[in-house]
């Protein structure tokens, strides 16, 4: 270590510049790494990452793992029993008692994401969102360091209590230890994410994601207060929430018309509803494609999409119970000729 390592580490702290600080510790750490001490460096590391150690507040600006993400005002429609739950974190989150580490799992489209965003918004809160980008290395030990030093910055920055963590798909870092195929290197990267939620500032709210939920480590998911399953979507919860989605995007299209009856008896039609992230597209879909001087068009796209007959036979679709007036709006066949194709 030079005399320069000393007298910046000394300028850093009195300028309380965090990152500055930082950057030369590590500096002075891979430098006694180089040299063959692997100890002393592995020691500077977790003095960094050890939260009764001093470490210089830091800004926004200079965070390296985590970055802030917007938060935006789509509509979050989740079953009753999904929203009971998010009501419990929110209020947890505003007791600030430490009940503020969950975990969502669930399929993917189910809104683990969006609910995260939405959580953040209710309590007007900064949401950040872990890079794994930048987390993860392939260099031996370095993701565990990498690990230690993120929840080194999480618990450095200000203000927590206006702070949302997302550790979006978190699977990465969380698959089991004791699994066969899961390299050692992933094992002490599971370990070191253990350390660091025992560690977390218990005013900051963290909410990690996951579609991979019975491959968890034993370990990690007893290390959240709570599991939330966003498996719990009914068929009529599906239909309800795709009538919320056609909603919100109709009042972003003119000359479009609402036909909420049909639109429900198409998506009816599905013998297994998406979740809500393809539902969203699908219906996006079927709008920003249709013909702006048709109507009409939206539905007959979105019945083209979630029919398993190719063909809008007269037939098939009285079947399916739509209306004379519904099938001319399918079709574009007028109703009286409707009416007497059917009769004949």
């Amino acid at each position: 270590m030079k005399k320069a390592n000393i007298i910046n580490l000394i300028k850093y702290y009195v300028e309380n510049n965090d990152s500055g600080f930082r950057n030369e510790a590590y500096q002075i750490a891979n430098e006694f790494d180089k040299l063959g001490d692997y100890q002393l460096s592995e020691y500077i590391m977790a003095l960094l990452s050890n939260a009764s150690t001093f470490i210089p507040q830091i800004n926004k600006e200079d965070l390296i793992f985590v970055r802030k993400i917007e938060v935006n005002g789509d509509p979050l429609p989740l079953p009753e029993e999904i929203k009971a739950d998010i009501v419990g974190i929110v209020n947890a989150a505003e007791y600030g008692i430490g009940v503020n580490r969950f975990l969502f799992q669930g399929a993917p489209g189910t809104g683990k994401t969006e609910t995260v965003k939405h959580i953040a918004r209710i309590l007007g809160r900064d949401l950040f969102m872990v890079d794994f980008a930048s987390l993860i290395d392939s260099k031996l030990g370095q993701t565990g360091k990498n690990i230690a030093e993120l929840f080194n910055e999480i618990n450095s920055l200000l203000t927590p209590e206006k702070i949302v963590i997302l550790f979006d798909e978190i699977d990465a870092l969380a698959l089991d230890r004791i699994d066969s195929k899961d390299l050692r290197e992933m094992g002490r990267a599971t370990t070191s994410v253990l350390k660091g939620l025992d560690e977390l500032n218990n005013k900051t709210l963290l909410i990690a994601t996951t579609n991979l939920y019975k491959h968890f480590d034993k370990a990690l998911v007893r290390r959240f207060d709570s599991i939330i399953d966003f498996n719990r979507y009914s068929r009529e919860d599906l239909i309800d929430i795709s009538e919320i989605i056609l909603n919100h995007y109709l009042s972003k299209f003119k000359n479009v018309a609402r036909n909420i009856r049909l639109f429900k008896k198409i998506i009816s039609l599905m013998e297994v509803i998406p979740y809500p992230g393809e539902l969203k597209n699908i219906i996006k879909t079927s709008l920003a494609f249709s013909n702006p001087n048709d109507e009409y068009d939206y539905l007959r796209r979105l019945y083209s999409v979630v029919s398993t007959n190719s063909r809008k036979s007269l037939k098939n679709l009285q079947n399916h119970g739509f209306t004379v007036r519904e099938i001319e709006i399918l079709t574009g066949v007028s109703k009286s000729q409707v009416s007497r194709e059917l009769k004949e």
